[in-house]
C-alpha cells in the first residue's frame, strides 16, 4: 500500500530555495489574504518562520509602495472600528496599536479623529447599554461597578465616574418611582377589598 507524502506545511517557507524573495512574497500574501496587518506583524511573523531579513525587508518596501501594506490606513481603520464596536478610548486604542508596532507618529494622526466629547458620548452610550442595577443594589455599589466596566474600556476616572452616576442616578430613580408605584397600587387594591367586604 502506498504512503500519501506529507506535503510541507503551507505557512512555511521552503527549505531550499534560489529566490528567497519568492518565498517572502508567497508568505506576506497568504498572511495578507486573511486580514490587513502592519508592518511590524508582517516582519515579526516572517522572523518567525526563517526567512531571509534582508529579502523580507525588499519584499516588504515594495509592498508597501504599491499599498499592499500600509500602516497608515489600517491605523485609521483600526481607531474607527475598535472605537465604534468596542467602544475603546484613546488609551486602550494607542496600546493594542503600539502592540502591532505601529509608529508612534501614525497612532497619534490617526487617534487625532477623536475628540474629546465624541470620546465622552461614545462612553455614555456604551454605559447605558450596559448599566444594570442588581436586586437591592445601592446607587454607589452599581457606579463603582459601572465605572470599572468603562475603565477597562481606557476612559480616564474623572469619565468613568462622571458618565456611571450620569446614567445609573436616572435608572435608581426609575426604580425608586417604580416601588413607590408598587405600594400605592397596593394601597389601592387593599382600600378596594376593604370597601368591598364593608358592603
Amino acid at each position: 500500500m502506498s504512503r500519501r507524502r506529507r506535503e510541507p506545511s503551507s505557512d512555511q517557507p521552503p527549505e531550499e530555495t534560489s529566490d528567497p524573495e519568492s518565498a517572502v512574497r508567497a508568505i506576506l500574501l497568504r498572511r495578507l489574504s486573511s486580514a490587513p496587518r502592519t508592518r511590524n506583524e508582517l516582519r515579526e511573523d516572517l522572523r518567525r518562520r526563517g526567512a531571509d531579513p534582508d529579502a523580507s525587508e525588499r519584499v516588504l518596501d515594495r509592498f508597501e509602495e504599491v499599498g499592499l501594506v500600509d500602516d497608515v490606513a489600517f491605523t485609521r481603520l483600526w481607531v474607527e472600528s475598535r472605537h465604534r464596536s468596542k467602544a475603546l478610548a484613546r488609551p486602550a486604542l494607542r496600546r493594542e496599536l503600539q502592540q502591532r508596532g505601529v509608529d508612534a507618529n501614525i497612532i497619534e494622526r490617526a487617534l487625532e479623529d477623536i475628540n474629546d466629547e465624541g470620546e465622552f458620548h461614545r462612553a455614555l452610550s456604551f454605559a447605558e447599554g450596559k448599566a444594570r442595577l442588581r436586586a437591592g443594589e445601592e446607587l454607589p455599589a452599581a457606579v463603582n461597578r459601572l465605572a470599572r466596566q468603562l475603565a477597562r474600556k481606557g476612559y480616564p476616572s474623572s469619565v468613568c465616574f462622571s458618565v456611571a452616576r450620569n446614567v445609573l442616578a436616572t435608572k435608581f430613580e426609575q426604580r425608586q418611582d417604580d416601588i413607590v408605584d408598587e405600594m400605592f397600587t397596593g394601597d389601592v387594591v387593599d382600600d378596594l377589598a376593604a370597601h368591598q367586604e364593608s358592603m
